[in-house]
């Protein structure tokens, strides 16, 4: 099997910049988003985006604004995008499909959110003998009532440490 790398982006949609509580520093880190889909790109590596649906009056209604990937990273034609329904991206979803045709091992993980979609699909990733790398500046969520977003992200990239490595964005490389 050869090795290469695909970056998958969860969940970078529309929506979650419209929720009740804002996203932390939702911009930054979609810029950051934005510069490793741009690198993987020149480096000629597969990108995935998960895109997350709910019911038909949510947010991500399937085919509603909020459910569209936000327009700043839109996908290319060589991209693959993916719907799903839960936290796991490859939970009833062809992903572990789509990678394994590609021939892919090492995977490239950023989006949102921290503590729900990202964290359970590196798990996922992890157990299914996939090697993992986490943009730890491309992922992020909000404020809940016990610990700041800041915070949640902060432990997030340390829990996810015995999962995957965890680089800065601008450390990560795609090459073919």
């Amino acid at each position: 099997m050869i090795n290469k790398k695909c970056l998958l982006v969860i969940d970078v949609q529309n929506g979650m910049f419209g929720l009740p509580v804002e996203l932390y520093k939702g911009k930054i880190k979609l810029d950051n988003i934005y510069s490793l889909i741009k690198k993987a790109r020149a480096g000629n590596a597969l990108i995935v985006y998960m895109q997350h649906y709910g019911h038909k009056e949510s947010i991500f209604g399937e085919g509603s604004k909020g459910w569209r990937i936000h327009p700043k990273i839109s996908p290319s034609d060589n991209d693959v995008t993916i719907k799903k329904k839960y936290s796991d991206s490859f939970l009833e979803t062809t992903l572990d499909d789509v990678l394994k045709n590609s021939e892919i091992n090492d995977l490239v993980v950023c989006g949102f959110v921290t503590e729900g979609c990202v964290d359970t699909t590196i798990r996922r990733a992890f157990s299914l003998g996939y090697n993992v790398e986490v943009a730890g500046d491309c992922h992020s969520t909000t404020d809940n009532k016990i610990l700041t977003a800041e915070q949640i992200i902060k432990h997030h990239n340390e829990v996810f440490k015995m999962f995957s490595k965890v680089r800065k964005s601008e450390e990560i490389i795609f090459k073919e």
